[in-house]
């Protein structure tokens, strides 16, 4: 789909345990993201069963959310690092085209 005056983009988005979040955003920024957002206390069901949102004094035990946008050259090498993080840890990696209006925020 090509929207008038908005630029194809990619969304990275990554759900994995807190203990993953810092190296997450070293894979980010190290790919050359220009920000992301992070959601703590993401709760849901999948392949490792339930997983319930925030607890209590501890934002390691529980899920969080990463998301970032990049330009489309930068999505292979960073893809590549997230899938081997998670060879080792639990998570999923999402990556979908989106269009942004300000280009130069991702770039």
């Amino acid at each position: 789909m090509n929207w008038q005056g908005l630029t194809p983009m990619a969304k990275i988005e990554v759900v994995v345990g807190g203990d993953q979040v810092p190296a997450v955003r070293d894979l980010f920024l190290g790919a050359g993201a220009t920000g992301y957002t992070a959601l703590g206390g993401v709760s849901g069901f999948g392949h490792s069963g339930y997983h319930e949102g925030r607890l209590h004094f501890n934002d390691r035990a529980g899920l969080a959310m990463l998301i970032t946008v990049v330009p489309m050259e930068k999505v292979e090498p960073l893809v590549a690092g997230i899938r081997r993080l998670l060879d080792d840890h639990h998570g999923v990696v999402f990556v979908n085209e989106t269009q942004v209006s300000r280009p130069e925020y991702f770039s």
